[in-house]
């Protein structure tokens, strides 16, 4: 065995990892091995989140002060062992990781994967997802209005029969999310978002936009659907995300956004498990939720 590498077993199964010394986030003194103990440990809360998904693994093998980049297609030297789903694109096909072990988990952490991102949908109905995500995000560091738009898609979502669950990015802002049921497909379900945005935006034009160009923003709140496409990704629930802190995407109550000092970064691979602990995944409950959009449909219909 090469120097500097290990064999782990994780699920009865041996894994060669590497340089677990190497620092991946260097001013924080976060080693590789510290990311792959992480995904080890929190393989039961996060594996839900990613089961029967198509995986996107954000790599950054000489750490976060050097660029990384996004892998799709599984490379040939991935053991057979590991879950994989070969889907068709223009002009070829892309055959992803599917993560549905821990041992897969330690494995692609072993390549420096830092970040899961997954699709809104599963591999056995890629083209219906069973999730609607609002991506709200504000240039600068001010996250009040970003908590406040939080408030009002809530109560908009509510008001037309919609339970929405919310989790920091682990970057800059914060995902309210709809559980759904899989009986629409990715073009109705990007068509109600936008929807709704564009009815929120036109309720609080001063703070709320959907404008994609960040010139005509002009410091309001985006609310971006465009992650309800086909082929699209969000990053999971309890991904590590690179950034300085080593931040964690973390599920929060609603309650939380009382607290002043919340942001996108609050929770990192540091202090999630004392969290766990004291409060336990506040997505569990979302995983029995499943909605339609048909009925909420024509109620967003009759008051834009």
């Amino acid at each position: 065995m090469k120097k500097g590498h290990e064999i782990l077993e994780v699920d009865g199964i041996e894994i060669e990892v590497s340089n677990r010394d190497k620092l991946i986030f260097p001013y924080d003194g976060i080693t590789k091995g510290d990311l792959i103990a992480y995904y080890e440990k929190i393989s039961p809360v996060i594996l839900p989140y990613l089961k029967n998904r198509l995986l996107t693994m954000v790599r950054y093998p000489a750490g976060i002060l050097e660029e990384g980049f996004f892998q799709k297609d599984i490379a040939g030297y991935f053991p057979d062992w590991i879950d994989r789903a070969r889907v068709e694109k223009q002009n070829g096909s892309v055959t992803h990781v599917v993560c549905n072990n821990t041992a897969t988990l330690v494995y692609i952490a072993n390549l420096a994967c830092i970040s899961t991102h997954v699709t809104l949908s599963r591999i056995d109905s890629l083209h219906h997802p069973d999730q609607l995500i609002f991506d709200l995000d504000l240039d600068g560091g001010d996250f009040g209005p970003i908590r406040s738009a939080a408030i009002k898609l809530r109560a908009l979502l509510a008001e037309i029969g919609l339970e929405a669950f919310l989790k920091t990015t682990g970057s800059s802002g914060l995902h309210v999310l709809v559980p759904l049921d899989r009986s629409s497909d990715f073009g109705a379900v990007r068509t109600f978002a936008r929807s709704g945005a564009v009815r929120l935006s036109e309720k609080f034009p001063r703070e709320l936009t959907v404008e994609q160009r960040k010139e005509k923003r002009a410091g309001r709140v985006y609310l971006d659907v465009m992650r309800n496409s086909y082929g699209q990704t969000a990053a999971s629930a309890y991904s590590v995300r690179a950034r300085p802190g080593a931040p964690v995407s973390a599920p929060i109550d609603w309650e939380e956004l009382d607290d002043g000092k919340l942001d996108s970064r609050r929770f990192n691979i540091r202090n999630i498990f004392g969290r766990l602990e004291n409060r336990g995944d506040p997505w569990e409950a979302a995983r029995d939720v499943k909605f339609s959009l048909e009925n909420p449909g024509v109620r967003l219909a009759e008051i834009i």
